[in-house]
């Protein structure tokens, strides 16, 4: 094969496998109907146009009975007025008419038969075509519903690949939130450990346990102080003006400065000890 010839081929090929993806069924079938229409029209006019013929040949027949019927006529007159001679040639002259009816004879024969066959053809290409446009309009229902079916299952498929991707989107989002939440629950744990200064604080970090070690300390002293009133508040009942004698005394003052803690001395004292 040359290469020419190859190249034909592959474009048919392709342009087959075009044409396949673009032709409708059902448009090839309703053009296939009209084809079998037409053949239909072409037939029923042969039909026509021979019943014509067939009915011309009618008409000359019955024109010649009518000329042989006034020969006959005419022969018998002559004969009645001697003129054997005008007898003679009417009764050849309806002779001639008489072949000519049988020819005629003949032809509407062969026309009627042929009349005949062509009604029989009509009939049964009418019938053929009955079955024909049954049967394609079954197939375009058919196809139509398949087609439908198929348009259905596509879009079904895509609804499902739109929720999986949704889905999909949904997880991301859902990780993408965990991520974040768990990434400033560590840096909050970081700035509480101390690890991480706040830069929205002027302080630092050592002075941030400094504060915390202070406001601790306020509060033990508070607490100290809170349990030191608690002991002292049942020596109010005694009698008025009159002093606690002086073992009570004396134990309320060793319990309140147990309690207390010792006061650190200001920076002064320290300067001055030192």
């Amino acid at each position: 094969m040359g290469f020419f010839q190859r190249l034909a081929n592959i474009f048919r090929s392709k342009a087959n496998k075009v044409l396949d993806r673009v032709e409708d069924p059902r448009d090839t079938l309703d053009l296939s109907y009209e084809k079998q229409l037409e053949n239909l029209q072409k037939v029923r006019r042969s039909v026509a146009e021979v019943a014509t013929a067939r009915k011309r040949i009618e008409m000359q027949a019955a024109q010649l009975q009518q000329q042989a019927a006034k020969l006959q006529d005419q022969a018998r007159q002559a004969l009645g007025q001697n003129r054997e001679d005008l007898a003679r040639e009417a009764l050849s002259r309806r002779a001639s008419i008489a072949a000519e009816l049988t020819e005629l004879q003949t032809q509407h024969e062969q026309i009627a038969a042929q009349e005949e066959k062509l009604t029989d053809t009509v009939q049964r290409i009418q019938a053929q075509v009955e079955q024909f446009r049954t049967r394609k309009e079954t197939m375009k229902a058919s196809y139509t519903a398949a087609e439908a079916q198929s348009r259905i299952g596509e879009a079904t498929a895509g609804i499902g690949r739109s929720m999986s991707d949704a889905g999909a989107a949904l997880q991301r989002a859902q990780d993408k939130i965990d991520s974040m939440q768990a990434r400033a629950s560590a840096i909050d744990e970081l700035l509480a450990s101390g690890a991480l200064t706040d830069l929205t604080t002027n302080t630092d970090d050592i002075q941030a346990q400094l504060d915390k070690v202070a406001a601790t300390s306020q509060v033990d002293n508070e607490l100290a102080q809170m349990k030191a009133e608690l002991q002292m508040a049942p020596a109010a009942p005694l009698g008025a003006g009159e002093p606690a004698d002086a073992s009570a005394t004396g134990s309320s003052h060793e319990a309140v400065a147990q309690a207390e803690p010792a006061t650190p001395p200001a920076d002064g004292d320290q300067e001055g000890t030192h």
